[in-house]
This record gives structure tokens, C-alpha cells and sequence, in this order.
């Protein structure tokens, strides 16, 4: 790629993201400066790696839409299934290996042009290959914990524009919905969005979106429990949804009242959240421990739910009983990138902290400048958590229940943005209304449009 005379582009053209090659030629050069320093690297080494395969729905010749293995993408941006991929450790030169098709695959789905190399997690098989000596542990684990952790420029603006289309979509949700429809309605309107303005075949995950009791089953939209559900008058809706472009991922989670107005209830726990999320916000930057903004969202939503008057009593001692994980089971955040929950988060020697909630959280270290992360603090009404915890002495005697009982069947509020650490703090990448006030003002004008009132980088 090094001596190609143009510069070959990821481009769906309109106004979709154009993305260099360049990309990843530049994570392949950093792996290999890496293997480089690694004890036990033989001479002449080569980083073999094996891309995804296009599989087929169950016994049927119908195939699932390929979307390419995470490793194998990051270390060569190849769209297309079956392919290998090798690189010279010593001088950088790739080979990307495609498959060799028969001449109907022509016929049936078009020529099958390839772009440039491939990586995946998996060890690369292949018939003679043990005859081979090669490190695919060291590669793997060097990609896995290090240089998917840590974004470049280049991944960088991807991730940009993958949080700019997915908060538009968001946005135009916003605006469409109303008691009588569907859920599953809003969660077709945010993928077309994103595919007809924004490229993206894929989302990242299963779009998530919940009103009523829904909004406090954290994975919802599964097969079990399909977005199917009539939207209400009076129902807080929880639309956690993220779109794809070239495999880099966004996830983001608004909630908001169905019919444009908070009740005085749903402003309560709304403002509690979005407090955590910004006190978690203003404390972001290289060297605090991410289990910390965790029981801070912890500490800060148990100070709200006393001020409401769902809890009483010293916030200190409800934090030694972990009285916070009843209203949010979940962790504070994950890592992004290529997957939505990016992987790094527990390196060699950071062990998971074996708390309620804090066992949930998908990373353990300490945040580093240019890792990508959600912050997505949530406070829930879960019936079984909240039964459990009114037959615990340790935890009951913190709740008032007949104040709770009135929040029985509320569901749930989550405020999740994508944040990108900087040298100082942090930069926002999530563009969408957070305030009660941005929230009403944007759904009750349909000509409205959003845009942040001041810098999203902090410095």
C-alpha cells in the first residue's frame, strides 16, 4: 500500500464519511513497532491473521449479512468475508490472501472486489500451518489490551461521525414519537436514519428500546422481548441504539418522557441521572481509577434518591451495604471502538472488584488519554431488586417503601454518552437535547433543531 499511487478510500458516497486505507496501514505499523521490543520475537516473523467467515441462517441457503471479525478489521479494513491476511513483522509489507471463487459467484453476487489486508482474535487454521512457527498469542494480546485501547487520529474521526449520525438519528426518534405507536416503529425510524444519511448497514447491538416497565430491563429488544410494545401516554421511553460505519461503533441511550413533558416524578429521577453523569464528566481524565467514577455515579445518585425522599438515612453507610447497585445493577461505562464493549478493559494484573455493580463494570484499569468510553449512569425501579432489598435489614432500613412504592412500575432512566479522554479531560462526542429543558423545548417544536450551547471539551 506504501508505494499504491492513490489513495484508496472507504467511501459510500453522498455525504458519508470518506475513510483512508491509511487507517490501517498505520495500526499494522504500530503492531509491528510493538513486536519489534517484544523477548522472544524470532527474525523473519509473520503476523498471519484469519478474517470472518460468511455463515448462513441455520439449514437455509439464505446468508446473514457479514460483518467483519473486529481484529481482522483493524488491522486491515477489508469488508469482505474469507480472507486472510499476513504481515512482515521486519519491513511492514502486507499480503491480504482472498478466497478463490468459482465463475458463477459472478453470477449470483457480483464480481467481489477486495480492498487491502486482514486480523482476528481467533489463531489463524489452515492445513499445513504446523508446520509454522509464529506468535500469534503475543500479536493477539498486544492488539487486544494495547492498541485497540488506544485511538488514533484517524480512528478517531471515525468515531466522530459515527456519534454525529447516531445522535441525528436519535434526535429525528425525538421527534416522531407519541403514545399509539410502537416501539419497534422508533427503532426502525433510528436504523434508517442511519443507513440513508449515514451508511450504516449495521448497528452496533440489538437497539434497545424500552417504555414503561420496559425501560428498566437493561437488554431489551431481544428475542424475548422484541420492542413490541405499545407506547403510551405518560410512559418514560429508554432508546439505547448506536450505529455502525466501517465497523466502528456508537452507543448512545436518551430517555424522555413519551409525550414531551416530565412529570414531576420523571424530572426527579431524570435530574438525578443526568447529575451523576456530569459530575462523573468533570472528573474524567488520565490517571483516576474507573471503578471510582463508578461509586461516584453510586454516591450521587443515592444523594438524589434521599433528596426525593426514596431513601433516608447517612449516604456513607448505604454505600458499605451497596445499597447503590439496587438502582443501577449495571457498570458506569465500557470501552468503544470497532465492538461497542471494546476489549482492554481487564489487562494482566487488574483483577474485577467483587462488589454488587462494580462486578458488572467492563473495565477495571486506570483511564488512559485517547481511550474511547461510554458514561452511562442509570437509576431503575426493578422489582426483584427492589423486593430483595426490602427483605435485607442491611439495605431496608434505608428505604422509605411508601414513598418507593409510588415509583413501582416507573421503569427506568439511563443517560449514555460516548466520550474520547483527552490530555486534560475529556471531549463529548454525544450531540443530542440532556436537559428537562433542552429535552421539552426540542420535542414540542418540530422545526427545532439542537445544537450544544457551549464547547464540549473540557480542559
Amino acid at each position: 500500500i506504501s508505494s499504491c499511487p492513490f489513495r484508496p478510500v472507504y467511501w459510500l458516497g453522498n455525504d458519508t464519511l470518506r475513510v483512508s486505507a491509511a487507517l490501517f496501514l498505520e495500526n499494522r505499523r504500530r503492531l509491528c513497532q510493538g513486536l519489534k521490543v517484544k523477548d522472544g520475537l524470532v527474525p523473519k516473523s509473520v503476523v498471519l491473521l484469519q478474517g470472518g467467515e460468511q455463515s448462513q441462517r441455520y439449514c437455509t441457503d439464505t446468508d446473514v449479512v457479514f460483518r467483519q471479525e473486529s481484529f481482522f478489521h483493524w488491522a486491515f479494513g477489508v469488508t469482505e468475508a474469507d480472507c486472510f491476511g499476513a504481515i512482515d513483522v521486519d519491513t511492514g509489507k502486507s499480503i491480504l490472501f482472498v478466497p478463490k471463487l468459482p465463475e458463477s459467484y459472478a453470477t449470483w453476487m457480483g464480481e467481489g472486489q477486495n480492498t487491502d489486508s486482514g486480523s482476528i482474535c481467533r489463531e489463524a487454521s489452515f492445513e499445513g500451518i504446523s508446520g509454522y512457527v509464529y506468535v500469534a498469542v503475543i500479536c493477539i494480546n498486544m492488539i487486544h489490551l494495547y492498541f485497540r485501547l488506544v485511538k488514533t487520529d484517524m480512528e478517531l474521526e471515525v468515531l466522530r461521525y459515527t456519534n454525529r449520525i447516531s445522535s441525528d438519528a436519535h434526535k429525528m426518534v425525538m421527534k416522531n414519537v407519541t403514545p399509539g405507536k410502537k416501539e419497534y416503529e422508533m427503532e426502525s425510524l433510528f436504523q434508517h436514519y442511519c443507513y440513508s444519511k449515514g451508511g450504516m448497514r449495521h448497528t452496533s447491538y440489538t437497539c434497545i428500546c424500552g417504555t414503561g416497565n420496559n425501560s428498566s430491563v437493561l437488554h431489551y429488544g431481544h428475542a424475548g422481548a422484541p420492542n413490541n410494545k405499545t407506547i403510551e401516554d405518560g410512559d418514560m421511553c429508554l432508546f439505547d441504539m448506536g450505529g455502525e460505519y466501517y465497523c466502528y461503533s456508537s452507543d448512545i441511550t436518551c430517555s424522555f418522557p413519551a409525550n414531551g413533558k416530565f412529570t414531576a416524578d420523571q424530572k426527579a429521577i431524570y435530574e438525578a441521572v443526568l447529575k451523576s453523569s456530569r459530575a462523573v464528566m468533570a472528573a474524567l481524565k488520565p490517571g483516576v481509577k474507573w471503578t471510582d467514577m463508578h461509586r461516584l455515579a453510586d454516591r450521587v445518585h443515592l444523594e438524589e434518591l434521599v433528596k426525593i425522599g426514596i431513601l433516608h438515612g447517612n449516604v456513607e453507610d448505604m454505600l458499605k451495604v451497596h445499597l447503590g447497585s439496587v438502582f443501577m445493577p449495571h457498570g458506569l461505562g465500557h470501552l468503544l471502538g470497532i465492538d461497542v464493549h471494546d476489549v482492554g478493559g481487564y489487562p494482566e494484573g487488574v483483577e474485577r472488584v467483587d462488589e454488587p455493580g462494580l462486578r458488572s463494570l467492563r473495565m477495571g484499569r486506570l483511564v488512559e488519554e485517547r481511550m474511547v468510553l461510554t458514561v452511562e449512569p442509570g437509576i431503575y425501579f426493578i422489582d426483584h431488586l427492589l423486593d430483595k432489598a426490602l427483605a435485607d435489614p442491611a439495605q431496608s432500613c434505608f428505604i422509605n417503601n411508601e414513598v418507593l412504592a409510588r415509583f413501582r412500575g416507573f421503569g427506568g432512566v439511563r443517560i449514555e454518552d460516548d466520550i474520547a479522554v483527552t490530555a486534560n479531560g475529556m471531549e463529548l462526542l454525544t450531540c443530542v437535547p440532556r436537559t428537562v429543558e433542552e429535552i421539552e423545548a426540542f420535542m414540542a417544536d418540530s422545526g427545532k433543531t439542537f445544537s450544544p450551547a457551549a464547547s464540549a471539551e473540557k480542559a
